[in-house]
């Protein structure tokens, strides 16, 4: 053949393989059948949207984190002391970044469930607790629904207050457990929904798990009183229910460590044997480091070694190990004679600027000449107040006043402060009139 004919077949040739390749290419592996676009996270949303407007009295209600009264994030001097004294000393005199092991930092555990339980609470002392260092709540709740599933059963009903977190209901449906609810939220008096929710703890299965808030309940900020704990306490031993604690605000909620801690301690004192996850993100303003502690109460210290057993199963294959930085902090904090009372000091400083915008907000209301019964702004506690506001009143807010929060109508106290209260109070009555 002629040098033009085999040139000819050539560029053919390379011609048919770049269609066979560009077809390949056509056909996505992840096609979106296969892999179809998720739902973008309603907060993250609103963040966005809340960064892009340019109104000067705009407000961000939405996110749940601590702000002070300029609006800008805190760092506890009592986290920052203890950061200093990492960075000079190191950790246990030794300046090192090893890895922790599979269930963290040992001195961060005994601090964490001292903490909760209390300095002389009997399950530390007879050595029935079983504790591993986790990823704050979010990882602390994985690990106790991963364990559900493993030892009663995937499919298992979990109980969970109405309403609740929004990501607990991921967190237990993608380990295998069913979601169920209880009754909690009484929209018509916007408090607890006492006698549906003993109700409903008397008409569930004997031996079935119901996940409980320990203080400042979100999105609601309603949580039971002591005698109403007690009360709860009771019907769950009667039916010999499993119990999962989440507690995400302790000293946060009514500033007063000891006090948030009050219904956790009632269950054990009572002798149910709980799970709890403790997220130090909030008290200790340690959103990033994701910093928390998971437990479970054994009846023994035999059944406590095989719970930490199959603990360290669960977390090895799940992120082997956690980040030491932030449970480094808490650790030096709690064991620091000067630290410790300076840290709940502080953290009763974040709480008591809460309750006292709740106090101006409700007031302004009066002043906005609303008729409203708006008790429940300080009635509720912690960093979230469930306005009772409708999603057709906050779309309202955002697009005729720039204030942005869920459609829920949770309100982000940690948003309020002296300079703008006034203004949500104004704008929160003209779409409630």
């Amino acid at each position: 053949p002629s040098t033009a004919d085999m040139l000819g077949s050539r560029s053919s040739a390379l011609l048919r393989r770049s269609a066979a390749l560009h077809g390949t290419r056509s056909m996505a592996r992840w096609s979106a059948e296969k892999v179809p676009m998720g739902p973008a996270d309603p907060i993250l949303g609103l963040n966005e949207a809340f960064q892009k407007d340019t109104f000067d009295k705009k407000m961000n209600l939405g996110v749940g984190a601590y702000r002070d009264d300029n609006g800008k994030p805190w760092v506890l001097p009592s986290i920052a002391e203890a950061e200093k004294k990492l960075v000079a000393e190191g950790w246990n005199g030794v300046m090192q970044k090893e890895y922790a092991g599979i269930t963290g930092i040992k001195e961060f555990n005994d601090a964490s469930v001292k903490f909760a339980f209390g300095e002389n609470s009997p399950v530390i002392a007879e050595k029935r607790l079983a504790s591993a260092q986790v990823l704050s709540g979010t990882g602390g709740g994985r690990v106790a629904f991963e364990f559900m599933a493993r030892f009663m059963g995937k499919g298992t009903p979990i109980y969970m207050p109405d309403p609740t977190w929004a990501n607990h209901l991921p967190m237990a449906k993608d380990a295998g457990l069913a979601l169920a609810t209880y009754r909690y939220y009484d929209k018509k008096t916007f408090g607890l929904d006492f006698n549906g929710m003993c109700e409903d703890i008397k008409a569930a299965k004997d031996g079935s798990v119901f996940m409980v808030h320990a203080c400042a309940h979100n999105p609601t900020g309603v949580d039971p009183t002591l005698e109403q704990w007690k009360e709860i306490s009771s019907l769950m031993k009667q039916k010999n229910h499993v119990l999962f604690v989440d507690m995400a605000y302790q000293g946060f909620a009514s500033g007063d460590a000891e006090k948030d801690a009050a219904g956790l301690r009632q269950l054990v004192a009572d002798g149910h044997d709980v799970m709890l996850a403790q997220s130090f993100a909030k008290n200790f303003g340690l959103y990033g480091e994701r910093v928390g502690c998971f437990s479970m109460v054994g009846s023994t210290t035999e059944e406590a070694d095989r719970l930490l057993s199959q603990i360290k199963i669960l977390i090895r294959p799940m992120y082997s190990n956690p980040p030491i930085h932030g449970a480094r902090i808490v650790a030096t904090v709690l064991n620091d004679a000067k630290l410790k009372p300076q840290w709940y000091a502080e953290c009763k400083s974040m709480a008591d600027r809460i309750i006292d915008m709740r106090t101006s907000l409700k007031a302004n209301l009066a002043k906005e000449g609303s008729t409203r019964n708006w008790e429940h702004v300080t009635d509720q506690i912690g960093m979230f107040c469930f306005s009772g506001m409708t999603p057709e009143q906050v779309e309202k807010l955002k697009t005729d006043y720039h204030i942005y929060m869920t459609k829920n109508g949770r309100i982000s106290m940690a948003g309020v402060t002296s300079k703008n209260v006034e203004y949500l109070a104004h704008a929160m009555h003209a779409v409630t009139k």
